[in-house]
């Protein structure tokens, strides 16, 4: 038998699980964000229904802009505790077969295992999570885990397509796809680098300047250049991404958190020096609070702010020695704000502090 790497992405997970629990609003436009309330301002979508999604509303985007594009929707807050219930119930069906699960958030996870037939178990985990749990899932199938992510994009196409998209290669089922290295060029070589995971909007730009448009174009891209360009680090990842290489080591294991943060959007902005300070301290504090709860030591502070033409800059500091003194992450924070210019409101303050790595 041969070592496959399945990643198993759930569907619209934040809205399945709040029409789970609410049936009539099966087949409804339903948005989930913030309080619930589409008039209360600075609010973001977590998610939306296919059905919302049809009249353009997406995650990220502020509520009331979805409330603009679709007022008929029902709204409804977020409730963590659920979907964190919900998750580990679609995570302990996964753990029923003999396979390895590797979870990276509520909506999905990565499954390693031994098979001679990957599509079967992919159909009988699908099949599984639907019948304990009421919530439905696509499956990318690779032989790594960036083509198995990458896969599952494809996977949720044939879910709602009669064909998969041109050079499938496999003929992949719907719901389920195959991505390997037997298929990669004939799948991904024309298409454009934004498509491939970890490759943003920003990235794409600089990978455009330097003539790199496609997956192609990356894949034979001179490795000094991008290394040049990206550091040494980075610019090897990029040339073997464009390639589909990748890492194929699935653990169980809890990935250790290696920072915490605390972001928080005003009701209404903030001007006065002597606001931002008082506000930059109590998040800074709360922060700390926390990580010392669990046991954590600091080593590294990072302050976030957002200005209403929403341009984000973050600027950092590495502590002369770890500590998990309060008033030291906060003061350390607020040496770091006298480094910002204040010239603009500010909508959103962010604090996020690195821990120090467990010997």
């Amino acid at each position: 038998m041969s070592w496959w790497v399945l990643h198993v992405d759930m569907d619209q997970f934040i809205a399945a699980v709040e029409i789970r629990r609410r049936p009539e609003l099966r087949g409804l436009p339903v948005v989930v964000g913030g309080s619930g309330d589409p008039t209360q301002p600075r609010q973001v979508v977590a998610t939306a229904s296919y059905e919302a999604r049809a009249f353009g509303v997406h995650s990220g985007m502020p509520v009331r802009a979805a409330y603009k594009k679709c007022p008929d929707a029902v709204f409804l807050p977020t409730d963590p505790a659920a979907y964190d219930a919900a998750s580990l119930e679609v995570m302990d069906t996964l753990r029923t077969f003999p396979v390895v699960v590797e979870v990276w958030g509520w909506d999905e996870c990565f499954v390693g295992a031994e098979t001679d037939d990957p599509e079967a178990l992919a159909a009988d985990l699908r099949a599984a999570v639907a019948t304990t749990t009421g919530l439905t899932c696509a499956v990318g199938i690779g032989d790594n885990k960036t083509r198995a992510k990458l896969a599952t994009n494809f996977a949720k196409h044939t879910r709602s397509h009669a064909q998969p998209f041109s050079g499938a290669g496999d003929g992949s089922a719907a719901g389920i796809y195959r991505l390997t290295a037997d298929n990669w060029r004939d799948v991904m070589n024309h298409r454009p680098v934004r498509d491939l995971w970890g490759i943003g909007t920003r990235m794409e730009h600089n990978l455009n300047e330097l003539g790199i448009t496609t997956v192609e174009e990356l894949a034979a891209a001179d490795v000094d250049t991008l290394k040049k360009r990206f550091g040494p680090k980075m610019g090897a990842w990029y040339a073997a991404l464009g390639r589909g290489l990748g890492d194929t080591h699935v653990t169980d294991v809890p990935r250790e958190p290696v920072s915490r943060s605390h972001e928080e959007t005003f009701p209404t902005d903030l001007t006065d020096p002597t606001d931002i300070a008082r506000e930059v301290r109590r998040i800074a504090e709360e922060v700390t609070h926390e990580v010392v709860a669990d046991g954590r030591t600091i080593q590294r502070v990072w302050v976030k702010l957002r200005f209403t033409t929403f341009y984000t800059p973050i600027k950092s500091r590495k502590l002369p020695n770890p500590t998990q003194d309060p008033e030291v992450i906060a003061t350390t924070a607020l040496t770091l704000l006298k480094k910002f210019e204040l010239r603009r409101p500010i909508r959103l303050i962010g604090i996020r502090v690195e821990f120090v790595p467990p010997a």
